[in-house]
């Protein structure tokens, strides 16, 4: 894990975590998504979805604006 980034979003679904990085992304807002689930039992586990510290209220705010 990198410093000066915090997870705003987590799904099992790697589908609607890409939606959501595809919708950041259109606020100009950096992300990275790390796959935490397990390898033996994949239903197991997230994805989680990363932004620099400065971006966490206004990523947060733009993700619940849009149901996600």
């Amino acid at each position: 894990m990198q410093k000066g980034w915090q997870p705003v979003y987590y799904s099992d679904k790697m589908h609607l975590v890409q939606i959501a990085k595809a919708l950041l992304a259109d606020h100009n807002i950096e992300s990275f998504e790390m796959n935490r689930k397990d390898s033996t039992y994949i239903t197991i586990g997230d994805i989680e979805l990363y932004v620099k510290d400065t971006d966490v209220m206004r990523a947060k705010y733009i993700l619940e604006q849009n149901n996600l």
